[in-house]
């Protein structure tokens, strides 16, 4: 039985066992129940405290039970919060490790909460596309207050234990943790009377305009999304509705979002996630390199945020550049960013002053004689990665990795000039490289599997999500991306704006559209990739983009491209119309209306087709992998489970419909390949990899 039930004199300890993270399974919850009804015919037992195995309290419900409905197999959760807080003796939770989901509403049905120094709490499940369903927002809500709850649930934020002990969720911090929740059991059940439970707290009265407020300044971030919003809804409700009737609704709101299709896309990605970093055969014993010194060479904004990464995660990071013009730069825009980042709080003054502290600079490659990797990360030039590599292989130890940040080139060719090429591998940051979670690693001809198992294992611990992609143009994301970039100027050409060919976009979730994401990433370096790209005979670029360079359209970072910008705000530019138009009158193209759907399916479905060829090539590994590339590195709203999951709910015959449609115009290219119509026959790329 994977729940433990011992007694400590006149306290009953009910265990919870169930690895890896003790999830409140079915097998758990008959356990906890059995257990609870032992404690409560036992007139020798005062008092009960609930912990889990190996320093680890219940991390959530198992999300195949929710998936599956077993999770509605009695006892439910609420049956066993409901047998809790009728027991008639006080019940102390003690939280060792990781609290969340639907460990946290056990816990938090507890008349008390003894966290170790260590342990996290949260509520998570707006991650599934769910709310709390075990009232999870009703009872956070009256210990916290409805701010705190409101920032914490609609965002899944886990809380470290100071943070939770100073807003209330719990009672006190202790090492020790099971012994003082039973020393702390044993108090209250000396007391008079028990201590109120969560539930029946008092509730401070909100500001007036807090949830308005919260709405409007949530909008655009929760746009097209169910469960933010719900969430919302039920901790309102917890301040505005009898009690029972805010637990109600809770509950109600919650069996909405689980049977809504974004919660079925959001496990979906949860699961592509966890299959990424599968990446080695089953069994393989290859254990990664330790990594603690890396250096990076190119101190400009790419180089400076993969610096910060390193930092941020405890590893010394030696920043070099050609001058020491360069690396000053380089330090100066570093510190900088960690400026924003207090500003932001995103990092408390100690934690920013260590990382600064772990980053130095250097123009002399001598000075990584002893890093453990080191990460290349100049500007997109062939020849000039090369000679870095070339540079790197004499300069760094043998045992050292070498990395390249490339985002398109070859990696076998930067392998071929040095003598380690089992230890080259591409490490692809995404851009601002300290932000994004994204971390596409890219295996070479060459690569040994211990170098990929240290890339994808440092990858984690920079907190970052990893995909495995095989070496080609542009790897996985961006060699999907050029048909969406190119497909965007095409529609230029034909009649659309910038404006409308970013709004249906973003209308769909992205966060922003193609061409508001050229400007961030600098149409300079758009242009510099496609020259470096040979296009077949039947194919063309617009020549759009190289005219927005050679204005000096640049992007934010020159003030115009697509758009004109002060800050990171944007506006409309005429001129750019008028470019656009000429581009048009010069092709002997007339100008149409576009519809949305047009856009959206002229924009997407290419994609989709590429990503069918990339599994196919074994570029990628899985369909899940495509989702999770696009999601973390490109803006793919999560909720909707990434392109290749999208395309199959779909139908993957309206993708191929629209290929078919461009073919003719566009190139042999564009034609569904063999791989995207054996998906569409045989119902969906898994069935394609069984």
């Amino acid at each position: 039985m994977p729940t433990h039930y011992r007694r400590d004199g006149d306290v009953a300890l009910l265990e919870i066992d169930n690895p890896p993270v003790n999830a409140l399974d079915l097998q758990v919850r008959v356990g906890l129940d059995a257990g609870l009804r032992c404690a409560a015919d036992d007139p020798a037992v005062k008092a009960v405290v609930l912990c889990g195995a190996r320093a680890c309290f219940p991390a959530g419900a198992d999300i195949n039970e929710v998936a599956s409905g077993a999770a509605f197999h009695s006892p439910i959760l609420l049956e066993l919060q409901a047998r809790m807080e009728t027991l008639g003796k006080p019940i102390v939770a003690a939280i060792e490790g990781a609290a969340l989901g639907g460990g946290f509403e056990l816990a938090l049905t507890c008349h008390a909460r003894i966290a170790a120094p260590e342990a996290r709490v949260g509520l998570p499940e707006v991650k599934l596309g769910l709310i709390p369903g075990s009232g999870g927002t009703q009872r956070f809500t009256r210990l916290a207050g409805p701010a705190a709850a409101l920032e914490a649930i609609t965002s899944g934020a886990q809380l470290a234990a100071t943070r939770a002990l100073a807003i209330g969720l719990i009672d006190a911090i202790a090492s020790d943790t099971v012994r003082a929740a039973v020393q702390w059991a044993r108090r209250l059940a000396g007391g008079a009377s028990l201590p109120a439970l969560a539930r029946e707290a008092k509730l401070a009265v909100p500001e007036p305009d807090l949830f308005a407020a919260f709405r409007a300044a949530h909008a655009r971030a929760f746009r097209g999304q169910l469960a933010p919003w719900r969430i919302v809804d039920a901790i309102e409700a917890a301040c505005t509705r009898p009690a029972l009737e805010g637990f109600q609704l809770e509950r109600q709101w919650y069996l909405e979002c689980r049977e809504s299709p974004q919660r079925k896309a959001l496990m979906h990605v949860f699961h592509a996630e966890r299959a990424a970093r599968r990446v080695l055969p089953a069994g393989s014993q290859v254990a990664p390199l330790p990594i603690e010194r890396v250096g990076v060479v190119g101190a400009g904004t790419m180089g400076a945020g993969i610096a910060m990464c390193f930092a941020n995660a405890g590893i010394d990071v030696t920043l070099l550049d050609v001058s020491r013009e360069a690396v000053a730069l380089g330090l100066e825009r570093i510190g900088a960013l960690y400026d924003e980042s207090l500003e932001r709080g995103k990092l408390s003054g100690e934690q920013a002053e260590a990382a600064r502290a772990r980053i130095r600079g250097a123009v002399e490659y001598s000075a990584l004689g002893d890093v453990d990797m080191a990460v290349e990360a100049v500007f997109e030039d062939p020849a000039l990665k090369c000679q870095v590599f070339e540079r790197l292989d004499r300069s760094t130890p043998p045992r050292a990795i070498l990395a390249s940040n490339t985002s398109t080139l070859d990696i076998d060719r930067l392998a071929a000039r040095t003598r380690r090429p089992q230890q080259v591998v591409g490490t692809h940051f995404f851009s601002p490289a300290h932000v994004m979670k994204l971390m596409e690693n890219v295996r070479g001809r060459a690569s040994s599997p211990q170098t990929l198992a240290t890339v994808m294992a440092l990858a984690r611990r920079l907190g970052k999500i990893a995909v495995l992609a095989g070496n080609c143009d542009g790897f996985i994301g961006n060699r999907m991306l050029q048909y969406y970039g190119a497909e965007a100027e095409r529609l230029l050409e034909e009649g659309a704006t910038p404006e409308q060919i970013d709004g249906v976009i973003e209308a769909f979730g992205f966060a922003m559209g193609p061409l508001a994401m050229r400007d961030l990433a600098g149409n300079d370096v758009g242009w510099a990739i496609r020259r470096n790209r040979a296009l077949p005979a039947d194919e063309r670029w617009s020549p759009i983009l190289e005219r927005m360079a050679a204005q000096g359209r640049l992007g934010r970072k020159s003030g115009r491209g697509f758009y004109l910008y002060e800050g990171r705000k944007r506006r409309s530019d005429p001129q750019v119309l008028a470019l656009i138009c000429a581009v048009s009158r010069e092709l002997g193209i007339e100008r149409r209306e576009i519809g949305e759907a047009e856009i959206l399916a002229r924009l997407l479905h290419p994609l989709i087709n590429e990503g069918a060829k990339l599994l196919a090539e074994g570029i990628a590994a899985r369909a899940g992998d495509i989702d999770v590339v696009y999601i973390h590195g490109y803006g793919f709203p999560a909720y909707k489970g990434g392109p290749m999951y999208w395309a199959e709910q779909e139908g993957l015959a309206k993708v191929i419909d629209t290929l078919e449609r461009l073919a003719p115009s566009h190139g042999a290219r564009w034609q569904p390949c063999a791989y995207l119509r054996a998906a569409a026959a045989r119902g969906g790329w898994e069935c394609l990899t069984r």
